[in-house]
């Protein structure tokens, strides 16, 4: 056999081995996405990244927690008033009392997760995440590539580490009881998370994924059954429009308001809204955000997070236009004037802002090249007349660049490749009041796809520095 014949045989060998064993990982961890069917496919190596481009993701960290500290002030100090409107428009009123209790003032988000698009141009934000899934996953994937000898971005061990420091961290204590609370709503993610909470009991921290209805109350605090010590810190893994239908939340809410354990995220609806994005960008607010976070990271976020706009249903004074949306090159007064755009016209896309189960997971995301003009009217129609109790946010549709990706593939057991468009989840924990990178989920899909997420036929895998930059 030539030398040339054997190294191919030898590598496609060494591919399928690192296969066979990121399987094998997600399958004893018990992950699975699609209904189960299939996790996803698997690639034989991490998604490489270049120096520049992690150096830029270390930078978007603090940029993005600084975003966060300053959204966090200006929603209390309530001034511009139309600011809190926005973020408080369909909220209950006992959410928007819990949200500007003093016992949690300064309190943020310490998992902070944006889904950044791979473009010619760079990095583009498209959302921001505080509860997000895939914490779990991502660390099952990195062990194992880190076993197979892969350097990953955020290091060895980066996110159980990171996310076992971040708990410590919120309780204020080396040793806390940790519960990772799932909700119903949530099912699809218990495993990760179960998974989770395994890994780091078995590095010695007293963490636990269980069911809201596990947790037991007394005067002197929250607690697991068959545990004696004091839940110190609650992983809050659900959604605050989804509080009716937890069992004892009620419990958790008391308990956190009596310091008799720290919840994270905290209860801050204002701080888990697609419209923060539409902030950045609104121009009254240009000088609160350099005064607050500086013009450095000021400027990184208004390059990459994409331009948002709210979905108001009000009228626009004659005198005035929606500031800085341009259709067929003028601006308009009135969201309804998009709904006869052509198919070029209509790449735009409608999300439900928040506080609604249609805002996850891809769900109640309206792409209007994609749909039928009559459909994409209706889809218009129908963000307007939710306005007053779930207001949307319409983007432009971002182009992500095509780039080549190999799998797995199981039938015939070897390395195929398909042209996929990327998008990253960086994975940020709050230690010390700082974001710390502990890792990124890189998710391929076909690029024939216009979302891109988790999927039976998607690649995902975490990220590494790219070949030539490795050690450096």
């Amino acid at each position: 056999m030539p030398s040339t014949a054997r190294a191919v045989s030898a590598d496609a060998r060494a591919s399928s081995s690192v296969c066979r064993l990121v399987k094998s990982a997600l399958t004893e961890a018990g992950i699975r996405l699609d209904g189960g069917k299939r996790t996803h496919l698997i690639s034989p190596e991490p998604f490489p990244l270049s120096s520049a481009q992690v150096r830029e993701l270390h930078d978007l960290g603090t940029a993005l927690l600084e975003f966060y500290r300053a959204a966090n002030a200006l929603y209390l100090r309530g001034e511009p008033d139309w600011a809190a409107h926005y973020l408080d428009i369909g909220k209950p009123e006992d959410v928007i009392r819990h949200a500007r209790m003093n016992y949690h003032k300064r309190a943020l988000p310490r998992v902070i997760r944006p889904d950044i698009l791979l473009t010619d141009r760079g990095f583009v934000i498209t959302e921001l995440d505080s509860v997000p899934g895939g914490i779990g996953h991502l660390d099952c994937l990195s062990a194992a590539y880190e076993s197979a000898g892969f350097e990953l971005v955020g290091g060895p061990r980066g996110m159980a580490d990171g996310f076992a420091s971040m708990l410590r961290d919120a309780a204020g204590r080396p040793d806390p009881v940790c519960a990772v609370v799932v909700s119903d709503e949530s099912e699809d993610y218990r495993p990760e998370m179960t998974y989770l909470a395994d890994r780091l009991r078995r590095a010695g921290l007293a963490a636990h994924a269980l069911h809201p209805r596990e947790l037991r109350f007394t005067e002197e605090g929250l607690f697991l059954e068959g545990v004696e010590r004091r839940v110190d810190v609650v992983y809050r893994f659900f959604e605050l429009f989804d509080l009716p239908n937890i069992p004892k939340s009620e419990l958790i809410s008391y308990a956190a308001k009596k310091r008799l354990t720290v919840v994270t995220p905290p209860y801050k609806h204002f701080l888990e809204e697609k419209m923060l994005l539409a902030l950045v960008h609104a121009e009254p607010l240009r000088d609160w955000w350099i005064h607050e976070i500086g013009e450095r990271s000021y400027d990184l976020l208004r390059r990459t997070v994409t331009p948002t706009w709210i979905m108001d249903s009000r009228s626009v004074p004659p005198h005035a236009e929606i500031s800085g949306f341009r259709f067929r090159g003028r601006p308009i007064r009135d969201w309804r004037e998009i709904k006869d755009g052509t198919q070029k016209e209509r790449r735009l896309v409608i999300k439900p802002s928040g506080f609604s189960p249609t805002a996850w997971g891809s769900r109640g995301v309206k792409i209007g090249h994609d749909m039928p003009q009559q459909e994409w009217g209706a889809a218009v129609d129908e963000a307007l007349a939710s306005f007053d109790r779930s207001p949307h946010v319409i983007q432009p549709f971002q182009d992500a660049s095509i780039v080549r990706v190999r799998y797995h593939d199981e039938e015939a057991d070897s390395t195929a490749e398909m042209e996929a468009r990327v998008r990253l989840c960086a994975y940020y924990f709050v230690i010390d009041d700082r974001a710390r990178l502990a890792g990124v989920l890189a998710t391929a899909c076909s690029k024939e796809k216009k979302v891109i997420h988790g999927m039976s036929d998607a690649v995902m895998m975490p990220c590494m520095p790219a070949e030539e930059e490795a050690g450096s």
